[in-house]
């Protein structure tokens, strides 16, 4: 039974969802401020946190960034309905996905089942390289150069398809739906942004260029040099 953390101050929105997400199977505790979210996200108990961006107090936003030195448990964030801003900061911050609310607890549900499919080992034993990249899915271990990379299980996820199609155009479409698990929808930055928190965490090309490579208007590729 997965286990999922609820941090919101709205104790009557984390009731009417923990008895939603226990009857689709899920073992939900709740805290309802920023601190107590923190405390039990790092206690490592849950296998996901669904985190409201909108805290009094402590925000969502340093909940998440506190959370994020600490751990990479899969995070899928709660925003206001348009609120572009908090969403982007959230995805930079390392949050693996969102909705925005009021949420429809089904697609709370569907989502939260892709964050965690998406952070499950493989039973592949094989071992990808591209360049300096190394990824061992089985293991979920990601190496560049030779050195462990703390990746999220979004960021691997990316690299992971990236990799498997190495110097190909892979189109941000088909990122958002084998990464992210739903179609990419219009004026939507997810991909953008977690391609940008992943090229921060590889290294360079000996010329310089990051390994991963926009291809304006299609998508993003992988290359060995």
């Amino acid at each position: 039974m997965n286990r999922v953390l609820l941090i919101d101050d709205d104790e009557e929105l984390c009731e009417m969802l923990a008895e939603y997400l226990e009857a689709e199977g899920f073992d939900v505790t709740s805290a309802h401020n920023g601190e107590d979210g923190v405390q039990q996200a790092l206690a490592g108990d849950a296998d996901a946190v669904v985190l409201d961006i909108m805290l009094p107090g402590q925000s969502g936003l340093e909940s998440l960034r506190q959370i994020r030195q600490q751990s990479l448990v899969p995070v899928l964030m709660l925003t206001a309905k348009g609120d572009d801003v908090d969403r982007i900061v959230g995805l930079e911050l390392g949050a693996d996905d969102y909705l925005p609310k009021p949420c429809n607890p089904r697609e709370l549900v569907a989502r939260l089942r892709a964050v965690l499919r998406r952070a499950t080992p493989g039973a592949s034993r094989e071992t990808l390289r591209v360049g300096e990249v190394t990824l061992r899915s089985a293991e979920r271990v990601a190496e560049w150069a030779g050195e462990r990379m703390a990746l999220t299980s979004t960021e691997f996820n990316l690299l992971e398809t990236l990799a498997r199609q190495a110097g190909r155009v892979v189109s941000k479409e088909e990122i958002s739906e084998r990464v992210l698990g739903h179609p990419l929808s219009r004026y939507d930055r997810s991909v953008d942004v977690h391609v940008s928190n992943l090229r921060r965490k590889l290294g360079q090309l000996p010329d310089g260029r990051s390994p991963i490579q926009t291809v304006r208007g299609i998508g993003y590729q992988l290359v060995a040099a």
